[in-house]
């Protein structure tokens, strides 16, 4: 779109579209995470994924 010079807010309203695709696949994402991956650890007493969850959610929410 730059290179075939496009209207600045077109360009805006693009950028805008992609990230809130991005963050839906992220929730998406990263419920399917907890709901498995989170769950399994903390059954098999793997407790420290508590941390990197929160890590991880300290991430996203920046």
């Amino acid at each position: 779109m730059l290179e075939d010079e496009a209207y600045c807010t077109d360009i805006l309203t693009q950028i805008s579209a992609i990230q809130a695709a991005l963050n839906a696949f992220n929730k998406e994402l990263l419920a399917n995470h907890i709901k498995s991956c989170v769950v399994r650890d903390i059954k098999d007493g793997k407790t420290e994924v508590v941390d990197e969850l929160v890590n991880t959610l300290q991430k996203l929410m920046k």
